[in-house]
Order: C-alpha cells, then sequence, then structure tokens
C-alpha cells in the first residue's frame, strides 16, 4: 500500500493520528488533512514540504519539542530506532551529547533536532558543536530542514513498520 492511499483511507481521527506521529505542528497535521486525496505518494510529499515551509517559527518550535534529546533513551519505537547508532556509544560519547545538548538549548531556545537515521554518535557530535557556532535565525531553518527530513522518513514508516 503506498503513503497516500493509507492516509487516504484513514477516517480523520486516525489520519491526525498517525499524521501527528510524523510531524508533531498541529498546523502541519491539519493542512496535511486539509490536502487530502492525495492522488500519489510524490503529490503526498510535496504537500507536506510546502505545509511544513509555510509554517511559523511557533509551529516548528512545537514540532521540535516532540523530539527527544540526542542521547537519552525514548519510549517512542520510531525515536527510539533513528537514535539506535547512539545507543551502543560509551559513557564519554553520552556525557559529551548531554553536555552540547544543554548548551544549545541555552543557545537557542529548542532541543537539537538532527536526523539522527544512520548516524553515529560521534558523527553527531561533531554536527552539534558545528551547529553551535550558527546564528539563531539561519540554525532555526537548519533544525527545520531537519525536520522536514524526519517527516519523510517518517511519513514513510507509515506503510512500512
Amino acid at each position: 500500500m503506498t503513503v497516500a492511499a493509507y492516509i487516504n483511507d484513514l477516517p480523520a481521527d486516525a489520519a491526525r493520528m498517525a499524521l501527528a506521529r510524523c510531524c508533531a505542528s498541529h498546523q502541519w497535521v491539519k493542512r496535511m488533512l486539509a490536502g487530502r486525496p492525495y492522488a500519489s505518494d510524490p503529490q503526498l510529499y510535496q504537500a507536506a514540504e510546502r505545509a511544513w515551509w509555510a509554517l511559523d517559527r511557533g509551529d516548528w518550535l512545537e514540532a521540535f519539542a516532540a523530539h527527544p534529546r540526542i542521547g537519552e533513551r525514548s519510549t517512542d519505537a520510531w525515536s527510539g530506532g533513528e537514535q539506535s547508532a547512539v545507543t551502543g556509544a560509551g559513557a564519554d560519547l553520552h556525557l559529551a551529547l548531554r553536555e552540547e545538548n544543554g548548551a544549545y538549548e541555552r543557545r537557542f531556545g529548542h532541543v537539537y533536532l538532527v536526523c539522527a537515521t544512520g548516524r553515529g554518535a560521534a558523527e553527531l557530535l561533531a554536527d552539534l558543536k558545528t551547529r553551535l557556532s550558527n546564528e539563531p535565525a539561519t540554525e532555526l531553518r537548519v533544525a527545520a530542514g531537519e525536520q522536514a527530513k524526519i517527516t519523510r522518513l517518517r511519513l514513510e514508516k507509515l506503510v512500512t513498520t
């Protein structure tokens, strides 16, 4: 089954929950629901991108807030799987991630958001340190781009998991 067919076939409440699992912005979910039915997966993915980039800072922050910090255990299976390469990292890397996550949140006011799928702890730590030098407006857009990647992967997971 395609993602578009899956989303189209769900009752409104179930579609709302499925989409919210992909991106926690209420406005994004609302826009995606309003766009049903989708003719194809490419059309759905394009709509997801358009809806995401049309949102404002508050909507983005709402979506970011639903994500666990990199390196923290999560009860959400998708988040846990996305960060699975970090799980086996040593105590030193976990401590460094915790410290740098804190510095990031103090600087930018939101969780360090990154598409962690397939990326190890050392790579994510290096990315986090690099992104700490961004200006706040730049970093907000970088984090939003990472959320867009995560959303796309999660939309695909709706029919593959």
